[in-house]
């Protein structure tokens, strides 16, 4: 793994929204759809660039594939976990996906569940 890939992969505003959201849970594509309104091949597009990074990893459960943050990649770059726990949190953007996600979850949002959520 080579830090410029991981570099590269925060260099897109999206890339970095569904890291900060996968940092907090692990969800799937139709999550990330919903909650961070984009779509489906947009959501897989970004997803391949963080797995390619080795941001994030994922785990096949029946017709689902569901990815998180890999702790690895926290602990081989601290800036990283410091970026994730602390400074995005102080993004406007990000708050509101976090405020989306909630809001979701809140609802019985899932795979299973799809729910729609307004925007704020």
């Amino acid at each position: 793994m080579d830090i410029i890939e991981v570099l590269k992969a925060l260099a897109d505003e999206t890339r970095v929204r569904i890291l900060n959201v996968l940092y907090k849970e692990t969800l799937c594509v139709c999550d990330l759809e919903e909650i961070l309104k984009i779509s489906q091949s947009n959501a897989s597009r970004h997803l391949a660039k963080l797995r390619n990074a080795r941001l994030i990893i994922s785990e096949k459960q029946a017709q689902w594939v569901y990815y998180r943050v890999d702790e690895k990649i926290l602990e081989r770059y601290s800036f990283l976990k410091e970026l994730l726990a602390k400074e995005l949190d102080k993004s406007p953007q990000c708050q509101k996906d976090f405020r989306r996600l909630k809001k979701y979850r809140d609802c019985g949002g899932s795979c299973e569940r799809i729910v729609k959520i307004d925007d704020e």
